[in-house]
């Protein structure tokens, strides 16, 4: 028997989650009180649906096994797996996953795209099954990349974070449990250093927005897409691997290398970043910009797939 989303919220991560689990043969139940939604998502869908033809779709995997209902309630009822992605705001999130809460079947499972707020805060006003209340973070274009941070809170048990990581990798997701609840999960820390120094290197006139991203796709990038980081600073050892390389460079830490702390959001800086970054998009609008980023992102998973853990036989391995 297929399986049932709910979607509550269709903006960008809403809408992937939409296409990705229509793309895997699921029904969804999608409701917004926006009365232009519905429009927005079918051609969101429309749009993403090429990409998700060449990565592969499932049996049974149709756009018009969408519908569109008027109430939360109704959207959460039979639904299997219930995806929030109200705008990120405490109040918000706190009062959207207390009604679904209220709603749901007492098994299904209830994730936050949440990309900063700890699930605990997210489970206080979840007075049936707070347990079940999760975050459940995602990554743009949520219908190509595979990763899914689950996080559970004070109230969640084994038994729900397994069950989650069944449903999410139904969704063909590679989920990633987070052993311990902290603001920004595992992922979106990562990014914001990166964000911070890169912004603090435009501040300081060292290069260009244009000239940072190149930094990153033609070098970091291109392994980050593979090993990540410390597999990375694994192989940068030579063959006595991760001890040789911190051994060598480690005393470098403490260099003062970096500017975590972030710069001040001047006027200055916020048209320096603008203005760079339209002059990387050279006038293509971003539905533009969302195929072409789509089309390089079918290619490299086809080919990054042949590399996973799995294909070398190492079962069970992130």
């Amino acid at each position: 028997m297929s399986k049932q989303l709910a979607v509550i919220g269709t903006g960008v991560i809403g809408n992937g989650w939409i296409a990705r689990a229509l793309a895997q043969g699921w029904d969804v139940v999608a409701y917004d009180p926006d009365p232009q939604a519905p429009t927005r998502t079918r051609a969101f869908v429309a749009n993403a649906w090429p990409s998700l033809e060449k990565l592969g779709l499932a049996v049974g995997a149709d756009p018009a096994r969408l519908t569109f209902v008027d109430s939360l309630e109704q959207a959460v009822k039979e639904a299997d797996l219930i995806q929030e992605n109200v705008p990120e705001r405490i109040d918000i999130k706190r009062e959207t996953l207390s009604a679904i809460d209220a709603a749901a079947a007492p098994n299904a499972i209830i994730g936050s795209s949440t990309s900063g707020f700890k699930p605990t805060e997210l489970q206080t006003d979840c007075h049936n099954h707070p347990g079940r209340v999760m975050v459940a973070h995602p990554f743009n274009p949520v219908y190509l990349l595979p990763l899914v941070e689950l996080v559970g809170g004070e109230a969640t048990q084994s038994d729900h974070i397994d069950c989650a990581h069944a449903l999410y990798q139904a969704l063909a997701m590679r989920p990633l449990v987070v052993k311990r609840e902290i603001e920004g999960h595992i992922a979106d820390r990562l990014m914001e250093a990166l964000w911070r120094e890169a912004l603090h290197l435009v501040n300081d006139g060292v290069a260009t927005t244009e000239e940072i991203d190149a930094a990153v796709v033609y070098g970091c990038g291109l392994r980050w897409s593979l090993m990540g980081t410390f597999l990375t600073f694994h192989l940068a050892g030579g063959e006595q691997g991760m001890r040789h390389m911190l051994e060598q460079f480690g005393p470098a830490l403490k260099l003062p290398w970096t500017k975590l702390e972030a710069p001040e959001l001047t006027d200055e800086l916020i048209d320096k970043v603008v203005e760079g970054c339209e002059h990387q998009a050279a006038g293509r609008p971003v539905s533009e910009l969302d195929r072409r980023r789509d089309a390089f992102l079918v290619e490299l998973l086809d080919l990054a797939q042949k590399y996973w853990p799995e294909a070398e036989g190492l079962e069970g391995r992130i």
